[in-house]
């Protein structure tokens, strides 16, 4: 309930940020206008967002017949969970990791990597899954797609707006520079705010899902462990993507070893969640 708090208390922000800057940009119209960019970003996420992620992850759907176990696993736990059974996708890669995409429950997919089917045993598979079937339940999934695309439309709108104060500068006065100068301010900060909130919320999603998920498998132990191995592992062998896809898998994809990656990064730290998953009763 804490999480879920904060997570409305922040996207709450991010809309707030990116009406104010439109309005900044163009007064009312400008948010009008902005208003429409962000439905229009919000329509494409919502539909083919997880089509798009699927593809440049090089997914593909297994049947049944080939991987028998898996489904069964995938299965159990949506049963326990309450919610239709996800399709089911593994991407050809060494890194282990796993990731949960769809706009709600009925349309939705959990995707694994050969390196996590290789690394972990069944149980921590299943703590895995059953992490990503939360997120599922949860809607983080939309969530933090919606985060990502009000994010990103705000870019677009800092970027308008840099362009503005650029070609505008010559019919600058005494009268509006004041303004200008908050605009421009505005323009630096804003990114930085919004790219900052939704890390934020993509954290407080990950603690949510880690025990949802923990309930989901009967046991919080399996989850646990999994973070341990998959913590250095993926490190030691990190997926060659793009920053903008960090925030889908279960840990951090990407080399913590730059410190910009680190501060910026999309995951809560390993051991805050293992301690979380310890510290649970059952």
């Amino acid at each position: 309930m804490k999480n879920t708090l904060k997570t409305t208390i922040l996207l709450g922000f991010l809309t707030g940020l990116f009406i104010a800057i439109g309005q900044l940009i163009g007064g009312d119209e400008g948010m009008v206008f902005a208003l429409i960019l962000a439905a229009g970003m919000n329509f494409f996420s919502y539909w083919f967002s997880d089509k798009l992620v699927l593809s440049f992850m090089r997914a593909k759907e297994v049947p049944e017949d080939e991987t028998p176990w898996l489904h069964s696993m995938v299965e159990r736990l949506a049963l326990s969970a309450g919610i239709p059974k996800p399709r089911i996708y593994i991407v050809p890669s060494p890194s282990p990791n796993a990731f949960a995409t769809g706009r709600n429950p009925s349309h939705s997919a959990v995707a694994v990597t050969t390196g996590i089917i290789e690394l972990l045993s069944r149980e921590e598979l299943e703590g895995v899954l059953a992490h990503e079937i939360a997120h599922i339940k949860n809607r983080d999934t939309l969530i933090s797609a919606i985060a990502a695309t009000i994010a990103g439309a705000i870019m677009v709108l800092a970027n308008m707006a840099r362009w503005a104060i650029i070609f505008g500068g010559g019919r600058r006065d005494e009268r509006n520079r004041g303004g200008e100068l908050f605009l421009l301010f505005m323009v630096i900060l804003a990114p930085l705010a919004a790219t900052l909130i939704q890390l934020a919320i993509s954290r407080s999603r990950e603690y949510e899902a880690d025990a949802d998920g923990a309930r989901i498998a009967g046991n919080p132990m399996g989850l646990a462990r999994a973070l341990q191995k998959l913590a250095y592992a993926s490190q030691r062998i990190p997926m060659n993507i793009s920053p903008h896809y960090s925030h889908l898998f279960i840990v951090n994809p990407l080399s913590a070893k730059d410190i910009f990656i680190r501060l910026f990064s999309t995951h809560p730290p390993i051991e805050e969640r293992i301690r979380r998953l310890m510290a649970m009763k059952w």
